[in-house]
């Protein structure tokens, strides 16, 4: 990607930057897309309003730095986890409810799902648990792993809820009176997960630099490796045809299509240039990725024609957070010197 230093960034002309003062744990859009929340080390939340996306503004939430952000399972507002051990949400007015208290505990993993008719779920891993919750604050259950909780993900039903750790990942039935997890395991220390979206597979990143992935129902096993360093980030395509993940010198894309992954070479955008891809976002309506580099730099692709267009230089330090608006419109980065850009695709440059 050494040749995007000389091309033009889409931050220049469609994009709004701020210093922020603290590393960018996450950044999320609230499902209805109204507003943005970028998460910080310092225990703050920004909030900005996209009707006036030049009003950033400052929420203490946490006394300590935040480990997880997600979107309500409402329409606005948004779920955090602290190492203070709380459970808050943060409204779009920012306003601060305590869902849960942990003790010392840290909330490490935040996950949410939302259904019509106030049926949403809220889910927080602390420890080997994780707390499930309804829309409202009610708690519902508690499910417990052999260890650390370390990814956590809804299906797209809300049905199952996932959740890696070491040796592994359980799923659960959210509704299930008995409980009775399927247990899906691999030795070896599992650091994220992801689902696919029509419920194909579970993928998990791995502390060796590899994925290990369960083909369900029947629980195949899948090994994808040959990452030069861990991967930190995996997403789907909307329709599951491609993984992206980070870990090596470019965004690295397992085709889930055609019998794949296994026996399948993966794709490789926007690399080249021995500088590791941080983060990975995939376009919630087409088939394009966004790419967060170690150096910086941000880009996008078009998975079919490998066009790559640049979008934050490298001047501000490795991408540590990197999403799209439900729309798909706005793209929001942030870095691990405080850096934040929203970058607004659909005006004129």
């Amino acid at each position: 990607m050494s040749q995007s230093n000389k091309a033009q960034f889409r931050v220049e002309s469609q994009g709004i930057e701020r210093e922020l003062g603290a590393f960018v744990v996450s950044a999320t859009f609230s499902r209805d897309g109204r507003m943005l929340a970028f998460a910080l080390g310092d225990g703050t939340v920004r909030l900005v309003a996209m009707a006036n996306s030049g009003d950033w503004s400052k929420v203490e939430a946490h006394d300590g730095g935040i480990l997880a952000l997600a979107p309500d399972a409402q329409p606005s507002g948004f779920i955090t986890g602290g190492d203070d051990g709380k459970l808050r949400r943060i409204g779009a007015d920012g306003a601060i409810t305590d869902i849960a208290s942990f003790g010392m505990r840290w909330v490490e993993q935040v996950a949410t799902h939302a259904e019509a008719k106030a049926k949403g779920l809220i889910a927080a891993g602390v420890g080997k648990a994780v707390h499930l919750f309804d829309q409202a604050g009610k708690k519902l259950k508690e499910m417990v792993h052999p260890s650390s909780v370390t990814g956590l993900a809804f299906d797209a039903k809300g049905k199952r809820i996932a959740a890696s750790h070491y040796n592994g990942a359980t799923m659960w039935f959210v509704a299930a009176k008995v409980d009775s997890p399927r247990k899906l395991e691999w030795k070896g220390s599992h650091t994220g997960l992801a689902l696919h979206p029509d419920g194909e597979a579970v993928v998990t990143a791995m502390q060796e630099n590899a994925l290990h992935g369960w083909r369900l129902p029947e629980g195949q096993h899948m090994r994808m490796s040959g990452y030069p360093a861990k991967t930190e980030s995996l997403s789907f395509t909307r329709n599951g045809k491609w993984l992206a993940s980070s870990g090596a010198d470019a965004m690295v894309l397992w085709p889930f299509f055609g019998g794949g992954p296994m026996g399948k070479a993966p794709t490789e955008l926007a690399g080249g240039d021995g500088i590791i891809c941080n983060q990975v976002a995939c376009h919630p309506v087409n088939e394009i990725v966004a790419g967060g580099f170690a150096d910086g730099l941000v880009v996008v692709a078009d998975i079919a024609s490998s066009r790559i267009i640049p979008v934050v230089p490298p001047d501000h330090g490795p991408i540590t957070a990197l999403v799209w608006s439900p729309d798909g419109t706005r793209l929001a980065v942030g870095t691990e010197t405080g850096y934040a850009a929203i970058v607004d695709f659909a005006a004129r440059g």
